[in-house]
């Protein structure tokens, strides 16, 4: 097998393993410059839909979904200015050593493009040119690359997926690809070239480890420095390729389900239900059952004939059987259970830090200072009165209070609402700081 270049290798399993545990367990835009260095914890309350956002270049949140969302690219000249990056590159290259965390080196040698995924134990020198080393969801991991992917919650929480960043010596790049979902390709540190183009042809060079497109066509061309932001909708070609040593781009990617994986779900979601039903237990998506059709009687086929072709199936079994399925209603109820649990099913890797100190109780009293905040790796949604939790329907109905603390990731406990939370509220609440989901600061 021949060598990897950079004298690159694996890093040993077991040492990631040791590294994992010892790491895991354990507002608005304003015009001055913004920092998401280690001291930096921006609020994450909601922009209005109706004004204008330094973020979008002085459009407003309902402007860029109309105008730009899925239908065309959009330069933005100094989103953040002053933007420092959320991690340092030295650490992200300590992340691709780990084996919960999902990286991959990208090189070109002898004219071809190269890839392998990580742990690494060694990568390129920082200095050398031509590589391109990719940190995925990294707003799992970090604080400050969680609170800047949260600027982006004027999508729903439902289709922001991760937060990538990449690190590049220059000439680095990945190659002229397209991808199938919405992404801001913000700038960090040096500076990249991109090209991008609305071609048609999206075939692909085969027998590669990358999709590299066979024949791309650029139509416009943008030098992007720390600050600038750049919107791809789905399928627009693009290559980025670093100008200079020291390139850090970040990019914020959007979850983009095909219709087979929802149909997938609604079915399983489907049977689950039929099964909660009739007492076999189920999973999450059955917890509790929805009202139903009662599917407890047997076939039954008085008048059957004998049979000529014993192996034939009766045709009266598949009447049956279609009318059974039949009765099991594929609809919104269902619908938002199934998407309620799988849209918040935390990251494979996700474990979620207990208490380091026990954590105030909520239902003997309210405190009267600090606030409540989700952890970086909680997802929550609701729909209706339903309220879902880290691949969990919430055993509370959607509250005033609960909803905004999915909407805002964090209650004031100051505020006159959280003092009347039911007794059921304050229960879940207390749970969920007791499973590290939740968390108490001043």
């Amino acid at each position: 097998m021949k060598p990897l270049p950079y004298a690159l290798t694996r890093a040993p399993q077991g040492a990631a393993l040791a590294d994992r545990q010892s790491r895991l367990r354990g507002a608005r835009d304003r015009a001055a410059p913004v920092s998401y260095g280690a001291a930096a914890k921006p609020e994450s309350a909601v922009p209005h839909p109706d004004l204008p956002l330094q973020l979008l270049g002085g459009l407003s949140p309902a402007q860029f979904m109309r105008r730009y969302w899925q239908r065309r690219p959009l330069l933005i000249r100094q989103a953040i200015p002053g933007l420092r990056p959320p991690v340092p590159a030295a650490e992200l290259r300590r992340m691709a050593r780990r084996d919960d965390v999902q990286s991959r080196l990208i090189w070109r040698e002898g004219g071809q493009w190269c890839m392998e995924p990580g742990p690494f134990a060694r990568l390129p020198a920082a200095g050398s040119a031509g590589w391109t080393l990719l940190v995925q969801s990294v707003e799992q991991y970090h604080d400050a690359a969680s609170d800047l992917m949260q600027r982006f919650r004027f999508v729903p929480d439902a289709r922001l997926d991760d937060l990538m960043i990449s690190i590049a010596g220059d000439a680095g790049g990945v190659g002229p690809h397209f991808d199938s979902y919405d992404v801001f390709l913000l700038q960090a540190q040096g500076r990249r070239r991109w090209r991008i183009g609305r071609q048609r042809d999206l075939s692909l060079e085969p027998g590669l480890p990358l999709k590299i497109l066979r024949d791309f066509v650029p139509e416009e061309e943008y030098l992007l420095e720390p600050g600038d932001m750049l919107y791809l909708p789905p399928q627009v070609a693009h290559d980025g390729v670093a100008e200079g040593g020291g390139c850090m781009t970040i990019s914020v990617g959007f979850r983009a389900p095909d219709r087979a994986a929802l149909a997938r779900g609604m079915l399983e979601a489907a049977a689950e239900q039929v099964a909660a039903r009739a007492g076999l237990g189920a999973g999450p998506y059955g917890d509790p059952p929805l009202p139903g059709p009662d599917l407890s009687a047997r076939y039954r086929d008085p008048g059957q004939p004998a049979a000529c072709h014993p192996a034939e199936l009766p045709q009266r079994l598949l009447d049956e059987t279609l009318a059974a399925a039949a009765r099991v209603s594929l609809d919104e109820a269902l619908a938002a259970r199934f998407l309620g649990c799988w849209l918040t099913e935390p990251h494979r890797e996700a474990v979620f830090d207990e208490p380091a100190t026990p954590p105030p109780d909520l239902a003997a009293g309210w405190p009267a200072a600090g606030a409540l905040r989700l952890d970086r790796r909680t997802r929550m949604l609701y729909r209706g009165r339903e309220l879902f939790i880290n691949g969990e329907r919430a055993p509370v109905p959607a509250s005033p209070l609960l909803r905004r603390l999915a909407d805002e990731r964090r209650l004031d406990c100051a505020a006159p609402a959280c003092r009347r939370a039911s007794p059921a509220e304050r229960g879940c609440l207390v749970q969920w700081l007791d499973n590290g989901w939740l968390h108490y600061t001043m």
